[in-house]
C-alpha cells in the first residue's frame, strides 16, 4: 500500500487510518461530525496527495485535452481552473477531473486517486497529437484548506494576495515558505478555501506552517470521512458512487460540462441523449422518517415499484437530517416528488429536493 509524504504526521496525531485508492490514509482524527463543523464554521487541512496529477505539453495539448473531455478548455484563461469529464465510447465516464491551463502549451489534468493507471491509459491510447504526457502523481503533494476563514490565515504564509485569486483560478508562487507552489481557489466542500499542490520535500514544511497560521482561526486537520460529508451536502458528485463507467454525464446532470461546440469522444451519442432526454436522471433527496440511505439501496415510488437506487448517503452533520443521491426514472425526477427507500424490510420516505442540500 501506497502512503503520502504526510503519512508519519497523521500516525502521530493519532488518526484513524484506513486504506484507501492503494493508499494509507487518514479517514478522522478526532470524529467527522466535529472535523465537518470545523470545516463549516472555521478551517480545516485536508491531506489529499493520493490525487493524481498529469502534465500535459506541448503544440497540441490543448488539442488532446478537448478531445478527451466533454467541456471547452479553449475558453480558459492562462491560471484558470476548469471542471470537467473525460467520457468512454459507450455512454458512460472515465472519469471526472479538473483542467488547470498555465500556458498555451502547459496543462495539468488533476485525476482521482483510483484511477490514476486507467485515466493514463485512457488519455495515452488517444494522444495522436504533438503532446507530450508527464505524470507527475508520486512528486506531488496536495492539501486541501477548506473553510470560511481560509483567506483570512492563510495570507500570513504567502507574499501572493489570496484575496485575489478568484473561484476556480490559481497562482503559481511561495506558499509556507516553499517556492512554486500551485494555490488554486477550488475544492470539494462548498466552505470556499484553497488547493495547494508542491513537490513531496515540501510537504512537512507547508503542512506545519499552514497549522500554525491557522492556530488563531481554530484550524484542525480532517479526514476523508468529512471530506465526504461535506461534498454530499453540497450534492458534488464523487466518482465510483453517483458516477461511473455506466453513468452519463446527461443523466448525472452534468450537461453543464458537457459542450457540442467542439468534438469529443463519444459527443454524437451523448448530444442524442441530450436531445432526447436521459431515461433515468440522477437526483438528490432528503430522508422523511427516520433512517440513513446507503450506497446500492432500492429506490420506490409510491406504490412500492422499483424506480432507481441509492447512489450516496448519510446523515447531514449541518442540516441534522439524513439526505442522499441516486438515479431514478426520467419521470420521477421532479423536485418535490416523495419516493420510498427500502431499508431492509423497512420502506421510509424520501422527497426530491434541488441541491445543494447545504446552503451557504
Amino acid at each position: 500500500m501506497k502512503s503520502t509524504a504526510l503519512n508519519p504526521i497523521h500516525h502521530q496525531l493519532g488518526a484513524k487510518m484506513v486504506p484507501f485508492a492503494g493508499y494509507e490514509m487518514p479517514v478522522s482524527y478526532s470524529g467527522v461530525n466535529i472535523e465537518h463543523e470545523t470545516v463549516r464554521q472555521h478551517l480545516g487541512v485536508f491531506d489529499v496527495s493520493h490525487m493524481g496529477e498529469f502534465f500535459v505539453e506541448g503544440k497540441e495539448a490543448l488539442d488532446l485535452i478537448q478531445k478527451v473531455t466533454t467541456n471547452d478548455a479553449s475558453k480558459l484563461v492562462d491560471g484558470q481552473a476548469q471542471y470537467t469529464c473525460m467520457p468512454n465510447e459507450t455512454g458512460g465516464i472515465v472519469d471526472d477531473l479538473i483542467i488547470y491551463k498555465f500556458n498555451a502549451e502547459k496543462f495539468m489534468m488533476v485525476v482521482n486517486a483510483s484511477n490514476i493507471q486507467k485515466d493514463w491509459d485512457w488519455i495515452h491510447s488517444h494522444n495522436s497529437f504533438d503532446a507530450k504526457l508527464s505524470d507527475l502523481s508520486d512528486e506531488y503533494s496536495l492539501l486541501a484548506i477548506q473553510g470560511p476563514k481560509a483567506v483570512e490565515a492563510m495570507q500570513s504564509i504567502s507574499p501572493l494576495d489570496l484575496s485575489g485569486i478568484k473561484f476556480y483560478h490559481f497562482e503559481v508562487g511561495e506558499f509556507g515558505g516553499a517556492q512554486d507552489v500551485i494555490i488554486s481557489a477550488t475544492g470539494y466542500t462548498g466552505s470556499g478555501g484553497f488547493e495547494i499542490y508542491f513537490k513531496n520535500k515540501d510537504a512537512e514544511q507547508i503542512w506545519t506552517s499552514v497549522l500554525e497560521a491557522g492556530k488563531g482561526h481554530g484550524i484542525q486537520p480532517i479526514g476523508l470521512a468529512a471530506r465526504d460529508t461535506l461534498r454530499l451536502e453540497m450534492g458534488m458528485c464523487l466518482y465510483g458512487n453517483d458516477i461511473d463507467e455506466t453513468t452519463s454525464p446527461i443523466e448525472a446532470k452534468l450537461g453543464w460540462i458537457t459542450k457540442f461546440t467542439k468534438d469529443f469522444i463519444n459527443a454524437e451519442a451523448l448530444k442524442k441523449e441530450k436531445e432526447n432526454g436521459p431515461s433515468r436522471k440522477l437526483i438528490a433527496f432528503e430522508v422523511l422518517d427516520k433512517g440513513i440511505p446507503r450506497h446500492d439501496y432500492e429506490l420506490l415510488n409510491s406504490e412500492g415499484e422499483s424506480i432507481g437506487h441509492v447512489t450516496s448517503g448519510t446523515m447531514s452533520p449541518s442540516l441534522k437530517k439524513a439526505i442522499g443521491m441516486g438515479y431514478v426514472k426520467a419521470e420521477y425526477a421532479k423536485f418535490g416528488t416523495e419516493i420510498l427507500i427500502q431499508i431492509r424490510k423497512k420502506q421510509i420516505k424520501a422527497v426530491i429536493v434541488k441541491p445543494p442540500f447545504y446552503k451557504a
